[in-house]
Order: structure tokens, then sequence, then C-alpha cells
């Protein structure tokens, strides 16, 4: 195909990325800001220029095929080189300018992050800043941001990674409920105990704790469940039972006798725990706005 035939199809290109990483055409109107119909009449319009299916409809469902899935990388692979593109001429910017995207895990975003957020606006005021706080991992290669930071045991792979510090997750109590309740000794006696699950999945109040050798998992129960981490404080404070966090939630509250941590002898496993990553896509070219904010975050040491 020549090059006047093949600039037209470069948008339709872009669509197709987006209703394959998206999963529909609805998704990908939405993040293109076009109606569903007209992605549509992208995708069609690219499938008849190919002489291919790229993608298999029905009503209920639609299926990338084999080809579509090869097509969809050479077309993934055109926008990375747009993209690669743009950042070669922002990274020779003499002023850090333009709009930054970045993704940020809730209890992060407002126990750690959110101030050092302003200064960052401060310091360079050329920077629009648009932030998502969500607990939804997102991917700079699949959605529209450029950093996101992920609480977890590893950073996604294929994705470069700086490591902002180590995170675990901690039992806490009031000094008030554990003197009307007791202590408990054991992870075991966490069940006779008011504990407070995240709620989030099925499995929320299946606790594992290890020691060493040692492995105990128990199941508990509470009145409350809650997984917004200052409410689940705020309950923790009042005396409503055993809550669990990351040690950066609760760091103030320890400091305060406000709360205590509960079997602090004993480690305990969860899915917001390992360590807290900043990571951004590869590039040869760095726009300059998304280098000031790594080295920006670097130099904070915001888990010390």
């Amino acid at each position: 195909m020549d090059t006047n035939k093949l600039i037209p199809l470069l948008p339709d290109m872009a669509a197709y990325v987006a209703v394959v990483e998206t999963g529909s055409f609805t998704r990908a109107a939405e993040k293109l800001g076009i109606t569903p119909s007209g992605v549509s009449r992208q995708v069609s319009r690219l499938e008849k220029a190919l002489s291919a299916v790229l993608i298999e409809r029905t009503t209920r469902r639609q299926t990338t095929t084999q080809l579509g899935r090869e097509v969809y990388e050479q077309c993934r692979n055109m926008l990375d080189s747009a993209r690669e593109a743009v950042s070669a001429t922002e990274s020779e910017a003499t002023e850090v300018r333009g709009r930054l995207r970045i993704a940020v895990p809730k209890a992060f975003a407002r126990q750690v992050l959110e101030p050092h957020l302003r200064q960052f606006m401060r310091r360079y005021p050329a920077i629009s800043l648009h932030l998502q706080v969500t607990d939804q991992r997102l991917d700079p290669g699949y959605h529209d941001v450029d950093i996101v930071f992920v609480v977890a045991a590893e950073p996604l792979g294929h994705l470069v990674s700086k490591n902002i510090g180590p995170v675990r997750s901690v039992l806490c109590a009031s000094p008030d409920y554990l003197q009307r309740r007791g202590w408990p000794q054991q992870p075991v006696d966490l069940m006779a105990h008011d504990c407070i699950p995240l709620g989030l999945f099925e499995q929320d109040n299946h606790w594992l704790l290890t020691q060493g050798e040692r492995k105990e998992k128990i199941s508990v129960d509470g009145r409350y469940l809650n997984n917004h981490s200052e409410m689940r404080l705020l309950a923790v404070k009042d005396g409503f039972g055993i809550g669990i966090f990351p040690d950066f939630v609760v760091r103030n509250a320890l400091s305060e006798g406000d709360v205590v941590e509960v079997l602090p002898d004993w480690t305990l496993h969860s899915d917001f725990q390992g360590g807290v990553y900043m990571q951004y896509l590869p590039m040869r070219f760095m726009p300059g706005k998304i280098r000031a904010f790594i080295d920006f975050i670097v130099d904070l040491d915001l888990l010390v």
C-alpha cells in the first residue's frame, strides 16, 4: 500500500487500538471523544482497506482474530512511535510545561503524596496536573496516563520502575478496645474479636500471618466492612475492632498513641504490601514534564 493510501488510515488504526485495549466500541468511543458508531465505521474502513476481519462481532461479544492481534501490535507500535516523536520535541523544550497525567492508589495519594503534589505545581507553574485517584492498576501503555504509582509485591514488569520505599501491612486496634476485649496473643485469637476486613472480595476476611516457618490462615468476622482506609482507621480509633492497614496509613496514629499494633511479632500478608513503585513507559526521549516529576519524587524520600 502506497503512502497516499496509508495516511488516511492512520486515525482508523488509532481507533482500532482503542477498541482492542478498552474491550468495547463504547468505551473506545468515550476515550476518543466520538460516537460508538463513528468508531465502528473507522474499524470497518480499516478492515476493508486490509481485506481482513480484525474483530469478530456477535450480539453478545467481540473477539479479536489472530490476524487482528498481529495488526494490533503493529498499530500499537505506530502510536508508540508517534509518542516518541512528540517526546523528542518536548525533551528539547527550554521550559518544562504541559499536562502531566498521574494515577495513584487512594490511600497513598491522601496519606503520603497529596501535599507534595501542590509543592510540585508551585515549583513548575507551566505544568498542569491531572490526577486519577484509583485503586485500579492502570497501565501507561493502555490507559491515558504518563506515570502510575503501584502498591504491590512486584511492579509491572514491562514498565520502567522506581522503588519509592517498602510497605508492610499492620494490624491495629485502639487501646480502649484492647482493654475491653483483651490482647490477641496468637493469630487464632483474632477469631474471637471484632475485625474490620476490606470487603472488596469474598476472601477478604481470610487473613494470612506468618512467623518464621509458622503459617496461620484464619477467617475473621465483624459487624463493619470498609475498603476506605481513612474511614476504617476512624472506626478502629473509635473502638469498633481490629483493622488491617498499609503502615503509611497508620504511622501518625501509632506515634500519637491513638492505635497500637496487634501481633507485632507476626507478619501479616495482604495485596497492599511489598513496596510503592513509580512506573512509566520506557522511552528514548523523555518529556521534560515527566523527568521533572520523577526527579522531584525521588528526591523526597517519601516513606522514610
